[in-house]
């Protein structure tokens, strides 16, 4: 039965190959457009990930983690005098004004703190030592802001915010859902350059537990001390920062409605082959019927030309897939495509191909096996 399932699918290469190709463009076009989306959420909580904290205290109804809001500093106290806490510090986010060497302004995300190596933050740090920033006007740019601020190099100056702040380091992979560039500079630094009545403001508490400490006991007492401030675990914050991007930019919309286009190209490509192949081999499909096959075995058959359709289409498409994903990946677009989400994809081809192959199921099941006999 093998056989003839590939005879039919053979038979006429070029129908084959067309085939193949519709499998392969859905399949790539999916892996490529939920990789670019997986990407982007990527970046939109890198910072959080890789801050590490137990708990974030952020002021009531902030949506993510860009578009913080203010509330006094001195909050933090409280905060550290809750058992079960470890560590308590303010984070400031914000984004800043900054003055190109043209001339022309952009903005940078900036993410100040008081002690950078206690939560390991940057985590990639390729020049310069994150302490110095304690020093003076100083800033560490990620090497991302190539891209809208132009070239830079460690030692150079750059106007934020009216205040000359010299170049001292440079980090990667901080990347912001924005793309707006993220810097880093010292928590008074960045105070001292908020407008007038922020300069005692923080935007986030960043909470480290005691070994031990439970986690729900510690956020109740949070809450209850901060009435007018909202606790998130750093999973909840995650979450909730991605889908506000999901939500109120429509990319989950449109990533939905790509998947969709995608699989509906796929489903009717394979569809509209398997059903001419069918009706072009129904006098196969009647002798087979005639020396005894069930619609059960006649079935297995297009089963096996679904099959085969996806195995080949599924390779086909997620070559160009992983080739884009090292071409893009150079010009600082990131295409996240995880193994699972691949074997996800695999299985979802499988699925896809037989779905179309069920328009022909009925067509043989009526076949009357005396049709062989009929010139």
């Amino acid at each position: 039965m093998v056989d003839l399932a590939r005879k039919n699918l053979l038979h006429d290469k070029l129908r084959f190959i067309i085939t193949i190709s519709g499998v392969a463009f859905a399949v790539t076009l999916v892996l490529v457009q939920v990789g670019l989306f997986m990407g982007l959420l990527k970046n939109a909580t890198i910072t959080i990930d890789h801050l590490g904290a137990d708990l974030w205290v952020t002021s009531k109804n902030t949506p993510n983690v860009d578009f913080a809001h203010s509330f006094p500093e001195s909050w933090s106290q409280r905060v550290r005098s809750v058992p079960g806490v470890a560590r308590a510090d303010n984070l400031i986010v914000t984004f800043m004004d900054l003055t190109l060497p043209n001339g022309a302004q952009d903005a940078t995300l900036v993410y100040a703190l008081e002690n950078y190596e206690a939560w390991h933050f940057p985590w990639q740090i390729t020049e310069g030592n994150i302490t110095d920033l304690r020093r003076g006007n100083y800033v560490f740019l990620d090497s991302s802001a190539i891209r809208r601020f132009g070239p830079f190099a460690v030692g150079q100056y750059r106007e934020v915010l009216g205040t000359r702040l010299k170049i001292i380091g440079r980090t990667e992979e901080a990347r912001s859902f924005t793309t707006t560039p993220i810097s880093f500079m010292d928590y008074e630094l960045a105070q001292r350059l908020m407008p007038v009545g922020n300069h005692d403001q923080s935007t986030y508490i960043l909470v480290k537990l005691a070994p031990g400490a439970n986690l729900e006991q510690v956020r109740a007492e949070i809450q209850r001390r901060l009435p007018y401030n909202d606790v998130y675990t750093s999973a909840e914050w995650a979450a909730r920062s991605r889908d506000y991007w999901i939500k109120s930019t429509g990319i989950g919309f449109n990533m939905a409605m790509t998947v969709f286009l995608g699989c509906l190209v796929g489903v009717v490509v394979v569809a509209q082959t398997l059903y001419t192949s069918t009706m072009e081999h129904l006098r196969e499909f009647g002798t087979v019927k005639a020396i005894g096959g069930s619609n059960r075995v006649i079935y297995s058959i297009l089963a096996r030309q679904a099959v085969i359709s996806a195995l080949v289409g599924f390779v086909f498409g997620i070559i160009p897939s992983l080739a884009v994903r090292s071409l893009i990946t150079k010009v600082g677009i990131e295409l996240f495509i995880p193994t699972v989400f691949i074997v996800v994809v695999f299985f979802g081809t499988l699925i896809m191909c037989l779905a179309a192959a069920m328009i022909s199921f009925r067509k043989v099941a009526s076949i009357d096996p005396a049709l062989v006999f009929r010139n």
